[in-house]
């Protein structure tokens, strides 16, 4: 059997129905809506979430809490991952993410303090902690924000 042999099993599929083809198709005149009403009107899908009068659900339920829309997403570091690096290299976002330290850097990259460093590097990213420039300046390299 080759790709382009493969079919559906027989009476698995069936053609579309065609509606509203004349009385002699069975689905005729009405097409299948009924006579009058508001589901008999063409686009008479109705307002999302509406319940016919009743409260609706996204009404019914407690709201909590605030999501702020200006928050930005920043990816962390530790110091320690940074000894993967050679002594004397510059580490910028694209080093990180070619070492496969971040995937993607989202609004900005931040280095921690968490572990020591026993390289001297050159760091280039948004952010750093206090504690983690003292320890890249007590390793020989530089601290510099982007």
């Amino acid at each position: 059997m080759k790709l382009g042999e493969l079919k559906p099993a027989d009476g698995a599929t069936t053609k579309d129905f065609r509606r509203g083809r004349g009385h002699g198709s069975g689905n005729g005149k009405t097409a299948g809506r009924g006579h009058k009403g508001q589901k008999s009107r063409s686009g008479s899908g109705g307002k999302v979430g509406f319940e016919g009068g009743q409260m609706p659900l996204y009404r019914r339920l407690p709201k909590r809490g605030f999501h702020c829309r200006n928050t930005k997403e920043i990816v962390a570091i530790n110091v320690s991952h940074l000894n993967v690096f050679e002594d004397g290299d510059v580490v910028d976002i694209a080093a990180l993410q070619s070492k496969g330290l971040i995937s993607n850097p989202r609004d900005g990259v931040k280095i921690l303090g968490e572990g020591g460093l026993s390289k001297k590097l050159t760091v280039r990213v948004n952010l750093f902690s206090k504690s983690a420039s003292e320890k890249i300046e007590a390793a020989g390299g530089k601290a510099e924000v982007i």
